[in-house]
């Protein structure tokens, strides 16, 4: 799937070149206009609620849709996920011990994971803020990153999957926000020192690599890689790649039938089903590639992303980065990413293009993101 301007009048209602949004559709103000920089698209996918002022606006400027249209999955007998009272802990305090630690990172991400793996409790106004340890990490955050503007690390919730209990986290803390002495990385180490967690899950949206990526597929790899090449270049991880033990699969044909309750939303051009795509260890092809910069696929590869991974996001390689430092007790991961925005057509400017594949998240973001949340909770349930 390539995503042109006809794509858009399809499936968004109108011409991202000719009729953009309008400035009261942006979550970050820097995003919207001819002055908006790569920085600012990728702090608009950060930021963007749909369940906000802004998110309202833009459901009602494009023919995307809300969460309120959100249908129940039909839960395996026994499997439904059960929310947990309480979120287990304070906020100032560590986090609680869990079998799984799951984490997103976006507001739109959150929302939807909380959908499927909370019901009731919501990432934006229901989970507990987490603090523990903030000023000392916060001291090398930069001024307006997200964590410094909310005063916090994240927020989470617990819930139980077939036995197993689970944190839900959804980060403030961002590689590509915190600044240049990526505390990002302390963030995760001091998550998996608290939860001690048997699996550990970092999960959300990516954009697609290659022309046969489509929204709504799922991308699971136990392979993570960095391709920094402007913030992080002279880092000795820059061009690092992390290998871990293959996904439990077992579930996954399943996952992939409950999708089934929430495809619709998708876009409608969609020319099949919603898939998982699951890479073997060691794989590289269906890795996910995490980048210093707001790169994205483009049908003229002027990012060089193809032949690198099957989706690009801006984080998942910390997380191998961190196994990788503490050694042999370091728990097993996975890198579960939902295709929110295909292949960009090369027409018009780069600007422009890059405009285009940050509208395509915030009409698309939350849903596919239902996907991948389908899909954690599938290795869960998987969970010895």
């Amino acid at each position: 799937m390539t995503a042109d301007r006809a794509w858009f009048k399809a499936n968004l209602g109108y011409d991202p070149i000719e009729e953009p949004p309008p400035a009261k559709t942006f979550a970050f103000d820097a995003a919207h206009g001819p002055g908006a920089q790569d920085e600012d698209f990728q702090r608009e996918i950060i930021d963007f609620d749909s369940e906000a002022t802004s998110g309202l606006h833009f459901l009602a400027f494009s023919s995307a849709t809300g969460l309120s249209r959100f249908r129940d999955i039909p839960w395996p007998e026994g499997l439904a996920p059960q929310t947990a009272a309480d979120a287990g802990g304070v906020a100032a305090g560590p986090l609680p011990q869990a079998d799984v630690l799951v984490v997103t990172w976006t507001v739109d991400e959150a929302h939807a994971l909380s959908r499927v793996l909370t019901p009731g409790k919501d990432s934006h106004d229901d989970y507990l803020s987490y603090t523990h340890n903030y000023a000392a990490i916060a001291a090398d955050m930069r001024a307006g990153c997200p964590a410094v503007q909310a005063r916090r690390l994240g927020a989470w919730w617990r819930t139980t999957i077939g036995g197993k209990s689970v944190v839900v986290f959804k980060s403030d803390s961002h590689l590509s926000q915190d600044g240049p002495k990526a505390p990002n990385i302390q963030v995760w180490r001091q998550l998996i020192d608290e939860v001690k967690p048997r699996l550990v899950i970092t999960t959300g949206t990516a954009g697609g690599i290659g022309a046969e990526a489509m929204v709504g597929d799922v991308v699971v790899s136990p392979v993570v890689r960095f391709d920094c090449t402007a913030k992080f270049k002279h880092e000795p991880w820059a061009q690092a790649e992390y290998s871990n033990a293959a996904a439990d699969t077992s579930r996954f044909a399943q996952a992939q039938q409950l999708f089934a309750a929430n495809a619709g939303q998708l876009p409608k051009t969609n020319p099949r089903a919603p898939v998982i795509h699951v890479d073997a260890p060691g794989a590289l092809a269906g890795s996910v590639v995490t980048t210093d910069f707001f790169g994205f696929d483009t049908s003229d590869d002027h990012y060089r992303l193809q032949g690198l991974g099957g989706v690009s996001e801006m984080g998942d390689a910390v997380l191998g980065l961190v196994a990788q430092q503490i050694g042999p007790t370091a728990p097993p991961w996975l890198a579960i990413r939902n295709v929110s925005d295909p292949q960009i057509k090369a027409e018009g400017t780069l600007k422009q293009q890059a405009a285009m594949a940050a509208q395509i998240y915030k009409g698309f973001g939350r849903w596919s993101s239902v996907c991948s949340a389908i899909v954690c909770w599938a290795s869960i349930a998987a969970l010895a």
